[in-house]
């Protein structure tokens, strides 16, 4: 597929002519719901090329080694790299190859259980692109007892759509993340005991094909405590998943309020699955920022896959943005990327290119209060992609289901080989 970023005076009929594509495609591709554009929308574009693969320059490399590795041409790889000089490679450049082989990796996808189950012909429409359904979310009573939830339903059809449904545990109490329950149970090794015995007895007897851990705020005083409780879970589930997921950071920080209770290099010795949370560098409560700067992005995979297993490890990809109110008034309103966009649209404003975090934004006054958006696309999301295939992940998160964003999932059919 290409890529197409909207300029002034362009319209779907010149598009579609000019890229041989129907104005219906296109629409259905990137979630429009009229023919207006924007300047900076972008757009992607189904056409008859090869899938792209990503690959990081190491020394020794030549295209012909590289044509040979990928089944490709030489001529097609320096076709899609034409600023390149093909006889003075830079190790650790990273290039796009042409390819009939496409990436092969696992995708895991939150479904929000508590929101009831309205999001299951979404899963219907999406199954070959899911390898784990990750099912959101049983919690626990401060004496360790398992707390469960209304699963069957989307059990029952994860299981028929040949998705493996992971059963997600987490500190929440009241709607919220406790970091008193998860202190007053991980801290005391026999309410430990209680809550792994009872995960181990749920996961096997509804068929879950592991566990995932979503526990945040832990206090830091319980690191160790934390790494004993996936340890003992992880003896107990045997072969089955265990999946952390793991909140973004790029140094240890072992005192850090959100971070510190999580030992990367501990943790995922013990875990089968680590998602880095690369989400969320702007977030709700904090300043208008990208969701997900490639800068940041690249600090974390540094540090992540010094400590853990690169192919243990999936990286978070965020399937809404945030729309901040300036000067704040309350916390900052998550929006699906495809409403983001359609917004932007609706209201006839043009989008911006931060080329240093290569994420879209833009702004917007409504009844005299200042709005700044920030969110995905198809341009940001395939930097994102890049930097996955460079570091060699285990593949992607995506957080979360009910979240429509139809250029995604385009892009993971084209070019994707999802593992299930």
């Amino acid at each position: 597929m290409a890529i197409h970023t909207v300029m002034v005076g362009d319209n779907l009929w010149g598009i579609s002519i000019a890229y041989g594509v129907s104005i219906a495609t296109i629409k259905t591709v990137n979630g429009l719901f009229s023919d207006r554009l924007v300047p900076g929308l972008t757009l992607y574009i189904p056409d008859q090329a090869l899938p792209e693969r990503y690959y990081q320059i190491k020394p020794g490399d030549t295209y012909w080694k590289l044509s040979q590795q990928f089944q490709t041409s030489i001529q097609a790889i320096m076709t899609a790299n034409p600023t390149i000089n093909p006889n003075a490679l830079p190790i650790g450049l990273r290039i796009r190859i042409p390819t009939p082989e496409k990436y092969r990796m696992q995708t895991l996808v939150f479904f929000d259980a508590l929101s009831g189950a309205p999001y299951l012909d979404m899963l219907n429409d999406l199954a070959d692109s899911i390898t784990y359904l990750a099912i959101f979310t049983y919690s626990f009573t401060a004496e360790g007892e398992l707390l469960t939830i209304d699963d069957n339903l989307i059990l029952q059809r994860t299981k028929a759509l040949n998705i493996k449904p992971l059963l997600v545990i987490s500190n929440y109490e009241n709607r919220m993340f406790s970091p008193a329950l998860a202190d007053v149970v991980l801290k005391d090794p026999i309410r430990r005991k209680t809550l792994v015995q009872g995960l181990v007895k749920k996961v096997k007897e509804k068929g879950y094909a592991g566990v995932s851990i979503d526990f945040e705020f832990v206090p830091a005083d319980r690191r160790n405590d934390f790494t004993a409780f996936l340890k003992e879970l992880k003896l107990g589930l045997g072969n089955l998943i265990l999946q952390l997921n793991a909140h973004a950071k790029s140094s240890d920080m072992a005192t850090n309020r959100l971070v510190g209770f999580l030992d990367y290099k501990a943790t995922g010795e013990i875990v089968d699955i680590v998602s880095v949370m690369t989400i969320d560098y702007g977030y709700a409560i904090g300043p208008p920022d990208p969701i997900a700067p490639v800068w940041w992005i690249e600090q974390v995979m540094m540090y992540a896959t010094g400590q853990i297993n690169r192919r243990k490890i999936m990286m978070a990809i965020s399937l809404y943005g945030y729309n901040w109110t300036v000067p704040r008034q309350g916390d900052a309103a998550m929006i699906p990327n495809q409403n983001a966009q359609n917004r932007a649209l609706e209201g006839w404003i043009p989008i911006q290119y931060n080329p240093t975090a290569q994420a879209p934004n833009y702004s917007y006054n409504l009844m005299n209060k200042e709005h700044i958006v920030w969110f995905e696309d198809i341009k940001s999301l395939t930097a994102k992609y890049k930097q996955m295939e460079a570091y060699n992940l285990l593949g992607s998160t995506y957080w979360r289901l009910r979240f429509p964003f139809p250029q995604n999932w385009a892009y993971v059919k084209k070019n994707i080989d999802v593992m299930k």
